[in-house]
């Protein structure tokens, strides 16, 4: 591989990114990487207008110009449109290093610190997330739009709150009020009733949006209920009498649907207040992001589902190109180049799944072990993915009904019908693909290792 195939749009964004970054110590905003990735495409400014909704004048003079005038500072040349790419590659020549020591960096400028293991959500600016074809573009787009509402939808650690806390942060810098709830974050007996979840949830929004909860205050004696309270608390306190809008990101919803006593009523609320947008004008700024693991398996009324409205995101593996992105990220560039069709070889093993995909670089990075020994023990439990399948075969022990379906589909090349709520467990962990009705093992990673068990 020549150094101009090795010069790819994820190194480019890199090199951007870290050089602003040691100039001015802030990375990239959202809107300018996509001003930076279009012009790459060699896109024009009407083009990426098109292509998103904001004004082609607001594109080049508001955001273009002082996107190069940024890069023009951090890379001690000057940069435009036409030469940013040759610009960028002098300076990744140059270089010639890893990047990924730098860019690991926080920004309190910790000099010492290394690679961090890949266990956590990545940050929206992390130069370790890598788009998907149209999925983060389209999801930037609609959040600005009126009424808004996005379901993203993946199996554990696919990347669903990286996206989410990415759509949020465009949203923010679009002067948008942004909230961000993780449901697993509240304690079960938050649970034990609608009206102290939807307490908790209230107060909860108070709080991230910097303002004191008056929940106790507003609800009274709850004779209006607690779903019109809810509503009223929210259209009081956050949308009314204020101009710019509101996002709302709900993380891992499915938590309510262990609750079938308080899923209906809360996901029904949610339904209502997305269809409020065409007849209030406080609504009408109410914009919601959802993230779940597992399609509902409770009983739900069609017309009371937040899950058949608004714009629907299923978030795949990476393919071979984007693994090979990551890799130059990474600093495994000689990888790539020497090792092509074995980094294939592990991107098929494991499905392309992001967090399995990530965890193998974190380790060629670190050189604990080649690429070779890594997938020869990658299915056992000596392997970098030894946790891992743990810890799966650990909720699968606790679960009967769970172990025995994996049996199953583990044991036979053909897909195989499950029962409904099985199916999807298994498939928001990450076990199982749906296939219609059906389902199959989502990886050659766990029909080997579970099949050796089972």
């Amino acid at each position: 591989m020549n150094s101009e195939s090795e010069f790819t749009w994820e190194v480019a964004k890199l090199v951007a990114n870290e050089a602003v970054w040691q100039k001015d110590s802030e990375y990239l905003k959202d809107l300018e990487v996509i001003v930076l990735k279009g012009s790459w495409d060699k896109q024009t400014y009407g083009e990426i207008a098109h292509n998103t909704s904001y004004q082609e004048t607001y594109l080049n003079q508001d955001v273009g110009n002082k996107l190069w005038q940024k890069l023009t500072k951090a890379l001690g040349e000057r940069v435009t449109k036409k030469n940013f790419r040759e610009a960028l590659k002098r300076k990744w020549d140059k270089e010639k290093v890893s990047l990924v020591y730098e860019m690991g960096q926080n920004h309190r400028g910790v000099s010492e610190k290394i690679l961090e293991f890949p266990d956590k959500p990545l940050r929206w600016d992390s130069p370790f997330y890598i788009e998907r074809d149209r999925v983060e573009s389209d999801c930037y787009d609609e959040v600005l739009q009126q009424g808004a509402l996005i379901r993203i939808r993946g199996p554990e650690k696919m990347g669903k709150t990286s996206l989410l806390k990415r759509i949020l942060s465009v949203a923010e810098e679009n002067e948008c009020r942004t909230v961000y709830l993780n449901l697993r974050e509240a304690e079960r007996e938050v649970f034990e009733s609608l009206g102290k979840f939807l307490r908790w949830f209230a107060a909860n929004v108070s709080l991230e949006l910097g303002e004191n909860p008056r929940v106790d205050e507003h609800w009274g004696d709850n004779s209006r209920g607690n779903l019109i309270n809810c509503r009223y608390y929210f259209q009081n306190y956050f949308l009314k009498g204020i101009e710019t809008p509101l996002v709302l990101g709900l993380d891992n919803l499915d938590r309510i649907f262990e609750y079938p006593e308080i899923a209906p009523d809360f996901l029904g609320m949610l339904r209502s207040w997305h269809e409020e947008v065409n007849s209030s004008s406080h609504w009408e700024k109410f914009r919601l992001v959802i993230a779940n693991s597992t399609e509902i398996y409770i009983k739900l009324d069609i017309n009371q589902s937040p899950f058949n409205v608004g714009s629907s995101v299923r978030l795949p593996g990476l393919n071979g190109k984007q693994v090979q992105d990551l890799a130059q990220v990474y600093g495994l560039g000689d990888v790539v180049r020497n090792e092509g069709e074995s980094l294939a070889m592990l991107r098929d093993m494991v499905g392309g799944h992001p967090f399995l995909i990530q965890l193998a670089l974190y380790h060629l990075h670190r050189r604990d072990v080649s690429l070779t020994k890594l997938l020869a023990d990658a299915p056992t439990q000596g392997g970098i993915y030894g946790h891992h399948l743990r810890r799966h075969w650990d909720n699968l022990q606790q679960q009967s009904d769970l172990l025995a379906g994996m049996k199953r589909v583990v044991m036979t090349e053909e897909n195989v019908r499950l029962e409904p709520i099985v199916a999807y467990k298994l498939e928001s962990m990450g076990l199982v693909t749906l296939v219609g009705d059906d389902v199959r093992v989502s990886c050659d990673l766990y029909r080997r290792y579970f099949g050796n068990l089972l």
